[in-house]
């Protein structure tokens, strides 16, 4: 499986279906493999911690704890206890994530100073098949998470920003908009294209007469009757529209559908309408413009309105393919970043590595402090580790030399990625580190000519690495204490 991910090219997926997916996103590979053997497994769930947590270094972790997995075994067969490789590892991390701190630098940024989030945004999409276009996705990143941010409380509510893609166009033809995209468009197509200063009723009732909530039957015996119904739903149509247009909408946004004469009724009385609208996009929506999300139409208010300064659709090339921005919002914090590519492929594989683009800022934002990349941190804590292990008279040190060599696989896997010679290069690099007393030094994947990742621009935010050390440690700890495998709830007859 390390194989997999070390070899540094993208990797087709093909799910039981027959969906392709291209990626070398860490998280993404290994979520999709159809995984039988049990460690394998807790690997897969570690590479999902990190996801969750930090949103970026999926790879970076899971090398991490195939590398100590490794070790282990070499240490085991040298008879050493389980327990005293788990200590020693335990110990070798705390050295490490000491030393991590110790080296980070303190990056400063403001809203009108962005050149340091761009560093970092762009380190983070140097090897995403969105490399050529990675300056242009590194500034949409950088904006989206500083137009959400709050800074006095340094959060970035996630939830204000949406990732939206569509087929059709370039990488280069990615947007940010400042507002919330739909994938819908008016429900009548002679409804008007754009609403200006639009007051938006966001409803989850449908505009339909009300049923019963139980099973029911309703039998029409005569042409009377019939047009009795007819007249009793064409007046509850009406009733409805009344209290949309008494409340002072100009634009119906709602969760359900609704029929033709509905349809018909809202295009007669001028008020456009968006119908099929999901959960998470209506809260958007209200999030967005002030509004409050309304599930009845006796409840509505002027003051439960949302709103916008301009509610438009968009239509695109020769395709029927049309989308909703509604801009100018109430809330200026609410972004939508509209991701475009040449395939479907394309463009799923950019919106996952303006994730991790978005995760990285949002990280800095939290917590301003960088290491340096290209193995820099790695090398650097790998020879701190193995300095503290000299240091140790007990049985812990060997475990802690093998962290120190565990350690070295980052370097050495983007080193062999770069097609440069692994083990030369890391003892290159090593020598030189010692020699200058500089941690900044790591492996010049990209042949600059110099190794040193701060004039390279290369940025890990802190977080990112100390978390990747922390839940490897702590997985490989777990996984040395298991001596055996026990398939519950099977008996012999």
């Amino acid at each position: 499986m390390l194989i997999t991910i070390e070899s540094g090219l993208d990797k087709i997926l093909i799910s039981p279906d027959g969906e392709i997916t291209v990626t070398n996103d860490g998280a993404t590979i290994l979520g999709q493999m159809e995984v039988e053997h049990q460690i394998a497994k807790l690997l897969v769930q570690l590479s999902k911690s990190q996801d969750d947590e930090i949103g970026d270094g999926t790879t970076g972790v899971v090398v991490l704890a195939g590398a100590l997995l490794e070790q282990s075994e070499e240490l085991l067969d040298r008879g050493l206890h389980p327990m005293r490789i788990a200590d020693g590892f335990e110990r070798a991390c705390s050295v490490a994530v000491d030393h991590l701190d110790s080296i980070s630098d303190r990056i400063e940024y403001n809203k009108d100073n962005t050149q340091n989030l761009m560093k970092a945004a762009t380190t983070s999409l140097g090897s995403k098949i969105v490399s050529k276009a990675q300056q242009k996705f590194a500034e949409i990143a950088v904006e989206a998470v500083l137009t959400v941010a709050d800074m006095e409380r340094r959060d970035v509510p996630f939830d204000l920003i949406k990732v939206d893609g569509k087929v059709g166009g370039s990488l280069e033809d990615t947007t940010l908009i400042k507002g919330v995209l739909l994938d819908k468009d008016m429900s009548h197509p002679q409804m008007p294209r754009t609403v200006r200063d639009a007051k938006l009723a966001i409803l989850t009732c449908p505009f339909e007469p009300p049923r019963p909530k139980t099973k029911h039957k309703l039998d029409i015996t005569s042409v009377e009757e019939f047009n009795k119904l007819k007249e009793y739903e064409k007046a509850k149509f009406a009733d409805m529209i009344k209290m949309v247009k008494d409340a002072g909408a100009n634009l119906v946004i709602c969760q359900w559908g609704f029929d033709d004469e509905a349809n018909h009724l809202l295009m007669q009385n001028d008020l456009p309408a968006v119908r099929w609208v999901g959960g998470p996009e209506i809260e958007l929506i209200a999030i967005a413009t002030h509004g409050r999300i309304v599930p009845r139409f006796e409840d509505l208010s002027p003051e439960k309105l949302g709103k916008a300064g301009i509610v438009r659709e968009l239509s695109f090339g020769t395709t029927r393919d049309k989308m909703m921005v509604i801009e100018e919002c109430a809330n200026t914090r609410a972004v939508t970043v509209f991701v475009r590519g040449s395939n479907k492929m394309i463009v799923e594989e950019a919106k996952r590595a303006l994730h991790d683009a978005l995760c990285v800022v949002r990280n800095l934002v939290v917590d301003n402090r960088v290491v340096y990349g290209g193995g820099s941190a790695e090398i650097s804590c790998s020879l701190a580790v193995a300095k503290a292990a000299d240091e140790i008279p007990s049985i812990e040190q060997y475990a802690m030399r093998a962290f120190a060599a565990a350690l070295d696989a980052v370097p050495l896997a983007l080193a062999e990625n770069s097609g440069l010679p692994p083990i030369e290069t890391l003892a290159a690099v090593k020598s030189q580190q010692i020699a200058e007393k500089s941690s900044r030094l790591g492996v010049d994947c990209v042949g600059r000519g110099h190794n040193d990742m701060k004039e390279q621009f290369v940025y890990d935010p802190l977080i990112s690495k100390r978390q990747q050390y922390l839940l490897a440690t702590q997985l490989v700890r777990a996984v040395l204490k298991i001596d055996d495998v026990i398939t519950s709830g099977t008996a012999d007859d």
